[in-house]
C-alpha cells in the first residue's frame, strides 16, 4: 500500500499556493455552477488561430432558468488572450475551420431553428450566419477543400402523422428504421437541396480526406445503440460515385478515426476484439484494401485521443494509470517521443494545426483549460476559473493498495484540510460507471462527485480504479468479465480496508455512491456487502441482472463485454445471485436511490425493484427519488443541484459520529424554495 502526494509546483499549481489561508474559503455545492470547462479545441490549418468551447452551467441561485449547460465560443489568435465570440444560451459543437482559416463553422440550434443547423462566423468578428438547415438535425459534417460542398450526416425527414394530433400516439418499440446517411449539398446555390450520397447502413461519424476525394465513415447495420457500440465498421467511400472502395472490419468497439494528410493511412482507436470493453488501442488501417494493424494492443494504457503530426507520425493522448502522456508513435507503432508535460495536469484531448499543438487538460486544482504544447514545454492559455484562487482546496493524492489476491489497484484520494480525527475521517467511496472507465488525476468534483465539497464538509473521498477499469491495458479492463460483483467489488472493500489500516479513514463511517455500474456497486454494497457500508447513495444503478437484460438498450454489449454468456446459457441463477435484489433481505445500510425517469440504458424499474425489495424485506431506511425528464445521468441545473444536496444530506445523516443505521431519514424537502428566495434576496 502506498500514498503518493504530488508536489504542487509550477504555473498550473500555483493558484492555491498563492492564496492566504486566512482569506480562502471552502468549496461548497453552491460553487458547482461556477465551474467552467474548456473543450472541443480546434486549430486552423496554418496554426494561427485556436478555437474552443467553454461549458457554462446554469446557476439556479443566481436566477438562471433551469436547463442544460450552455456552451460559449472562444477564439485565440496567435499569442493574444482568448476572446469570446459567442456567449448566448444554447449548445455549440462540431468546430471546424475553413481551409483558409478565415471562418469557423459550427453546429447549433438557435432562435427560430427547428433542428440543429450549420453556422459559420468570421474570424474578424461579427454575427454568426446560418450556412444550411436541413429537414432533420445535422450531425457530423465536412466541407470540401474549396468550401463549395457540404457533406453531412442526417436522418431522412419523417412524414407528419396527423393521427397524433387526434390522440393516436402508439408506436412500435425499436422499429423506427430511419437510418442516418451521408448527404451533400452545394453551398454556392442558396436554392440547392441536399441529396443522399451514401445510405447503406446507419452512419454515425465520417472523415473527408484532405484532398476531398474520399470519405471514411463509421457505419452500423441499424440505428440501435447496441449496434453503435458493438457492430460498427469503417467504409471508405469514393465521393464522386459513392461506391465503397474498401471496408475496415473493426474487431470490437470503434472510437475516433482520422485520415493522414496524404490519404495513405487512417489512424483509429478501437477494441482489440469483440470482447474488449473499450476503444483504447491505437490502430492503423489501409484505405486501399481495409487491412488493419493493431499498434498498441499490449500497452498498459488507454489511448483517448489521436491526431496526425505529419504523414508518418501520430500524436496520442494516452492515459496510463491515473496519469496521462502525450506520445508520438510512428506508423509501425514504435514510440518515438513523449512530450514533457507538467506532472500536475491531466491531458484529455489534443488538436494540431501547422506546427502548433493545443491540448485540453485539467488538474486537481483547476477544471479543463486550453494549453499550448511543444515537445519540451506546456503553457496554459486560458483561465476561466480564477475565482478558485479564493478557495481552500483539499489535497488530492494517488493511493495504491493490494487486493486480497495480491492484485495492485490504484485510486485517487481527496482528504480534508486540517487535522485528521483520531479514528480517521469518514469516507465517501465513489465508484465509476462502465466499468470500462477510469478516474484520472485531474479535477474530480461535480454534482455526483463529492470531491472538494465533500472534503470541505469533513469527508475523505476515494475514487478507486477497480478491476474492469480502463487505463491499465486490455487485460486489466477484461479482469471483471464473467464475474459480476466478484473481484471487481471485492476491490472496493479491500481499498477501504487499506485506507482504514493506515489510519486515514474510519471503517465504521463509510458511505458508498456511484452511478450506472457505480450505482450497481452502491446497491451491491448496500445489500451483499452491507456490513461494510453505513450509507449508500445509488444513482441509475443495476439491481437485477436478469430484468436489466430485458429492459436495457444494450443487451449485446452486456453479453459480449461483461457477462460473456447469454442469460439462458446456464446462467439464470448466477445472474440472480449477482443481483442486489437477491441480497436485499440482509441489508442494514440506509439507502438513497435516485434515477432519471427517461433512462433507457438502465431502466428506472431497476431502482423500483431494489426499493420495493428493501421496503418489504427490511426496516432499513430507504428512499427512491425520480427525476422527470432526465435520463442516464442528470443534465439540467435544477436536477444536478437537487442531487448534490441529497447526496450530502444522506451522508451527513448516517455517517455522523453518533449516527446509527436506524436513524430516521432526513426530510425529503430540501428547503429549495427558501434557498432560491434567499439567494434572490441576497442578489437584490
Amino acid at each position: 500500500m502506498s500514498l503518493k502526494f504530488k508536489a504542487w509546483t509550477g504555473a498550473v499549481g500555483a493558484v492555491t499556493l498563492s492564496v492566504s489561508s486566512a482569506l480562502a474559503t471552502p468549496f461548497t455545492i453552491e460553487d458547482l455552477p461556477r465551474v467552467q470547462h474548456a473543450g472541443n479545441v480546434t486549430v486552423s490549418a496554418n496554426g494561427d488561430v485556436t478555437a474552443y468551447t467553454l461549458s457554462v452551467p446554469r446557476n439556479m441561485l443566481a436566477g438562471d432558468e433551469d436547463g442544460r449547460t450552455d456552451t460559449h465560443l472562444y477564439i485565440i489568435k496567435g499569442d493574444n488572450a482568448p476572446v469570446r465570440f459567442i456567449g448566448t444560451e444554447g449548445s455549440i459543437s462540431g468546430l471546424q475551420f475553413s481551409a483558409d482559416g478565415n471562418k469557423l463553422y459550427f453546429r447549433s440550434k438557435r432562435d427560430g431553428d427547428k433542428n440543429t443547423s450549420l453556422y459559420h462566423i468570421s474570424m474578424q468578428g461579427g454575427e454568426a450566419s446560418k450556412v444550411f438547415e436541413f429537414d432533420t438535425a445535422i450531425g457530423d459534417y465536412a466541407l470540401s477543400p474549396d468550401n463549395n460542398t457540404l457533406y453531412f450526416v442526417a436522418k431522412p425527414k419523417q412524414d407528419k402523422d396527423d393521427l397524433k394530433d387526434k390522440g393516436f400516439k402508439a408506436y412500435a418499440y425499436e422499429e423506427d428504421q430511419r437510418l442516418a446517411g451521408i448527404w451533400k449539398v452545394s453551398l454556392q446555390d442558396q436554392s440547392a437541396e441536399a441529396s443522399p450520397l451514401f445510405a447503406e447502413g446507419h452512419v454515425s461519424e465520417f472523415e473527408l480526406s484532405e484532398d476531398g476525394k474520399q470519405i471514411v465513415a463509421a457505419v452500423a447495420p441499424t440505428n440501435l445503440i447496441d449496434d453503435y457500440y458493438m457492430q460498427r465498421d469503417l467504409h471508405v467511400i469514393d465521393v464522386d460515385d459513392a461506391e465503397i472502395t474498401a471496408t475496415v472490419d473493426i474487431p470490437g468497439k470503434l472510437g475516433t478515426f482520422v485520415w493522414s494528410g496524404n490519404g495513405e493511412h487512417i489512424a483509429l482507436l478501437a477494441g482489440t476484439d469483440i470482447h474488449d470493453t473499450s476503444t483504447g488501442v491505437l490502430m492503423l488501417a489501409d484505405p486501399d484494401n481495409g487491412a488493419l494493424t493493431q499498434l498498441t494492443a499490449d500497452a498498459m494504457q488507454h489511448v483517448v485521443d489521436i491526431d496526425w503530426l505529419d504523414n508518418s507520425s501520430m500524436l496520442a493522448v494516452a492515459h496510463r494509470g491515473v496519469e496521462s502522456a502525450l506520445v508520438v508513435y510512428d506508423t509501425q507503432g514504435i514510440e518515438r517521443k513523449v512530450f514533457t508535460t507538467p506532472e500536475d495536469i491531466l491531458v484529455r484531448s489534443a488538436d494540431i494545426g501547422g506546427d502548433n499543438v493545443r491540448i485540453i487538460a485539467d488538474s486537481p486544482t483547476h477544471p479543463r483549460a486550453v494549453f499550448a504544447a511543444t515537445a519540451s514545454n506546456v503553457t496554459k492559455l486560458t483561465n476561466h476559473n480564477q475565482w478558485l484562487a479564493d478557495k481552500s482546496l483539499a489535497v488530492q493524492s494517488t493511493f495504491t493498495f493490494n487486493a486480497r489476491d495480491g492484485q495492485n489497484v490504484e485510486g485517487l484520494l481527496i482528504t480534508p484540510n486540517g487535522d485528521k480525527p483520531k479514528n480517521g475521517w469518514p469516507l465517501i467511496l465513489t465508484v465509476h460507471g462502465g466499468p470500462e472507465a477510469h478516474y484520472s488525476d485531474g479535477w474530480l468534483t461535480g454534482y455526483s462527485l463529492a470531491g472538494q465539497f465533500g472534503a470541505a464538509q469533513g469527508y475523505a473521498v476515494f475514487y478507486p480504479n477497480y478491476r474492469g477499469s480502463t487505463g491499465r491495458g486490455v487485460t486489466y479492463a477484461k479482469a471483471h468479465q464473467n464475474d459480476y460483483a466478484g473481484k471487481e467489488f471485492n476491490d472496493l472493500v479491500d481499498g477501504v480496508k487499506a485506507l482504514a489500516e493506515q489510519g486515514i479513514v474510519d471503517a465504521k463511517r463509510v458511505g458508498i455512491t456511484g452511478g450506472s455500474y457505480g450505482g450497481y456497486a452502491s446497491m451491491w454494497g448496500a445489500t451483499a456487502l452491507s456490513e461494510h457500508f453505513a450509507a449508500a447513495v445509488a444513482f441509475v444503478g443495476i439491481s437485477n441482472q436478469v430484468s436489466k437484460f430485458g429492459t436495457s438498450d444494450i443487451p449485446k454489449e452486456m453479453h459480449l463485454v461483461h457477462s460473456l454468456k447469454w442469460p439462458w446459457e446456464d446462467n439464470w441463477m448466477n445472474l440472480i445471485e449477482r443481483s442486489p435484489v437477491f441480497h436485499a433481505g440482509k441489508s442494514t445500510t440506509p439507502t438513497l436511490i435516485l434515477h432519471g425517469e427517461e433512462d433507457t440504458r438502465v431502466h428506472p424499474s431497476q431502482s423500483m425493484e431494489l426499493y420495493r425489495s428493501l421496503k418489504v424485506r427490511t426496516d432499513t431506511p430507504t428512499r427512491l427519488v425520480f427525476y422527470p425528464g432526465e435520463g442516464h445521468g442528470n443534465r439540467k441545473a435544477a436536477a444536478q443541484y437537487d442531487y448534490a444536496l441529497r447526496l450530502m444530506r444522506w451522508m451527513n445523516t448516517y455517517l455522523a459520529e453518533d449516527a446509527t443505521r436506524k436513524d430516521p431519514m432526513p426530510e425529503f424537502d430540501l428547503g429549495m424554495k427558501e434557498r432560491l428566495e434567499s439567494s434572490k434576496s441576497d442578489k437584490d
